[in-house]
């Protein structure tokens, strides 16, 4: 007897899935951005983010978003999906490197000045 696949066809996507910890969405792995434990610019324990995937230790995923970012910490999901029992970890980072992801998206191209 065959067994039947959990997910549908539609939703079968090639190489390594992964869960966003913000809505909890499971898609290809490159389309979240891996965050992990580390520390500020003062050395105390925050998330930071990891694009280039490279950081040892344990990494948690998260669509790069400002939605996806605010339902993470409204959840608490980053001390628990990082497995860090720190008190105040700071997730600063990440929403600053959003925030330059948003921004980047907003300025006009050099052709577009160029006009």
């Amino acid at each position: 007897m065959a067994r039947a696949s959990v997910f549908p066809a539609s939703t079968a996507v090639s190489g390594p899935v992964r869960t966003c910890i913000g809505c909890r969405e499971r898609v290809a792995k490159s389309e979240l951005l891996r965050v992990t434990a580390g520390s500020d610019a003062d050395g105390r324990p925050a998330v930071v983010p990891d694009p280039a995937a490279t950081r040892p230790g344990r990494g948690a995923h998260l669509h790069p978003t400002i939605a996806c970012y605010d339902l993470a910490v409204r959840r608490r999901a980053f001390g628990r999906a990082l497995r860090v029992t720190v008190p105040g970890l700071d997730s600063a980072p990440v929403a600053l490197y959003l925030a330059s992801l948003a921004g980047s998206t907003d300025r006009p191209s050099d052709q577009e000045l160029e006009q």
